[in-house]
């Protein structure tokens, strides 16, 4: 999507601080945090909305979880706890129509969000 700001990004035309890559995914830290630790982890593919995942991208959702909880471990989170989200629509907060998982630690996170 040549309007999409995590595709340009991902495509290098807007900076960002990243904090991991592989194939399947990159991550950045949030320009916004809520927490300390508030990472993006985003697909390379495409995808607008949870409502556009299909079967074919069951794998590369999964896969978003599994690098967020590898960075969580990274930085010592994975026993005292953190939290992903990931938002759908406006009503949900989701402000950036490319499907991204929040990874938030460092502090107590309340429930519910708010």
């Amino acid at each position: 999507m040549s309007d999409c700001l995590f595709c340009k990004i991902r495509d290098g035309l807007i900076p960002a601080k990243f904090v991991y890559q592989d194939e399947a995914c990159l991550a950045f830290e949030d320009i916004n945090p809520q927490a300390p630790t508030h990472v993006l982890f985003i697909p390379r593919k495409h995808i607008a909305t949870v409502n556009d995942v299909t079967a074919e991208d069951e794998a590369t959702v999964g896969h978003l979880f599994v690098a967020a909880a590898k960075l969580a471990k990274q930085r010592g989170h994975d026993s005292n706890g953190y939290r992903v989200v990931m938002n759908t629509h406006r009503d949900a907060g989701q402000t950036v129509f490319h499907i991204h998982l929040h990874l938030l630690a460092g502090r107590p996170l309340l429930w519910p969000p708010g």
